[in-house]
């Protein structure tokens, strides 16, 4: 029997794994001592706390046609781990991108997310060559 199906990586969850506490789907018939076990064994941390939460499916309704039909649900483990141990699976790594340009100039990129999720685009001045002398910040939609 597989116990976790895929970690659960949402703006929220992402919040609570800065605070050690890591989200995961989990099979419907776990239990928290088969889910501590299996979180254990698999990232090398020690699980101090499990809690599981049933999630209900919801009823959704079809766009062409007057129909309506219910989505299933499924069940999700919060494990918190020890202090000072991290399951690498929910880091973020912090992007940094070098472009040159026509001119074989190197312009430097930074990528952040906003509030809605958007890629904002950060142009820096380059230290080599004659760069852009003004920063720009392009906005790109989902």
């Amino acid at each position: 029997m597989i116990i976790l199906k895929r970690p659960i990586i949402t703006e929220k969850s992402m919040i609570l794994a800065k605070s050690g506490l890591y989200t995961f789907e989990i099979d419907k018939n776990a239990t928290k001592p088969q889910v501590a076990k299996v979180v254990a064994d698999k990232f090398n941390v020690k699980i101090l706390e499990v809690k599981i939460i049933n999630v209900k499916g919801k009823t959704k309704s079809q766009k062409r046609v007057r129909k309506s039909y219910n989505t299933s649900g499924y069940k999700k483990a919060i494990v918190k781990v020890q202090k000072g141990q991290i399951i690498p699976l929910f880091e973020t790594p912090k992007e940094e991108a070098v472009v040159t340009t026509a001119e074989g100039e190197p312009i430097r990129l930074k990528e952040k997310k906003d509030i809605l999720g958007r890629t904002k685009v950060k142009v820096e001045k380059s230290a080599v060559g004659a760069a852009p002398t003004t920063q720009r910040k392009v906005i790109t939609g989902k």
